[in-house]
């Protein structure tokens, strides 16, 4: 594609020169000016000059290299010819759904790595790189935290109740039982209050790229197929790493509970 703008570029560019002769073989010097402008506003700007955009809603340029969701993933599911949203309170497990962007809405947890991949290539998107996510949770000037280099409580949800504790615990916290895949599967833990956050609802949780909630909220798995998940949840973001390093990898591809989310990456146009 780069080659033939360069051809197409050539061609004006050889018609301009011809143009300019014959105006000056002529003695209309006065009237080359005017339309040498014209010509020159014409001419077409090869692909290597063009800014690279994200033409996907609500995602984010970052270092000019590539696009990331504004907001922690939501989902769609597929019902005849229509798309409806999924609810984030249930697996996706044999479900066709799709990643969307939307803030305001409670993010897709109970999600395996493979899962949100699908979801992403349904959107004509993808899992992003554990780079590329770090770079992007770091800001345009990195620190440790999207906000700044020290946490600051409140600015995101990394303080939430354990809704374990809450429906399964005994005084001293949840039994070792709890921590089975039905519980951690449980839907009713995220629709306790005070745990998970709707996207965008922590204002303060923000880099100066635009993206939300890359710390805290929900986990969000990365493209790596060995299963690797970022940024902690809304009870912890320090255990596995601070802020921005943090990474789970005690998991595999398909693992899923209530803490695991996603976002999408893309490349740009």
């Amino acid at each position: 594609m780069a080659s033939l703008d360069r051809r197409l570029y050539r061609r004006y560019l050889g018609f301009f020169e011809g143009m300019m002769a014959f105006l000056f073989r002529r003695g209309r010097s006065l009237g080359f000016v005017g339309l040498a402008g014209l010509l020159v506003a014409a001419l077409p700007t090869p692909a290597s000059a063009r800014r690279p955009v994200c033409h996907l809603l609500n995602m984010v340029l970052v270092d000019g290299s590539f696009c990331i969701d504004r907001y922690e993933a939501v989902t769609q599911e597929k019902k005849g010819n229509r798309w409806e949203f999924h609810s984030p309170f249930e697996s996706v497990a044999n479900k066709q759904v799709r990643a969307v962007s939307r803030p305001g809405r409670y993010p897709q947890a109970y999600i395996s790595r493979n899962e949100a991949a699908a979801a992403c290539e349904r959107s004509n998107k993808r899992l992003c790189t554990e780079t590329e996510w770090k770079t992007a949770c770091k800001g345009k000037v990195p620190t440790l935290y999207p906000y700044g280099k020290e946490h600051k409580p409140g600015h995101c949800n990394d303080n939430g109740l354990s809704p374990l504790n809450h429906y399964y615990g005994v005084k001293g916290g949840p039994p070792l039982s709890a921590y089975g895949w039905s519980p951690m599967n449980d839907p009713k833990l995220n629709q306790l209050r005070g745990t998970l956050a709707q996207t965008g609802a922590f204002s303060r949780c923000r880099n100066a790229w635009g993206v939300y909630d890359m710390v805290g909220n929900l986990h969000e798995w990365v493209q790596d197929t060995s299963g690797v998940f970022l940024g902690g949840y809304y009870l912890d973001t320090k255990i596995n790493g601070e802020g921005c390093n943090y990474k789970t990898t005690a998991h595999n591809a398909a693992y899923h509970d209530y803490s695991t989310g996603f976002r999408c990456c893309a490349d740009p146009r």
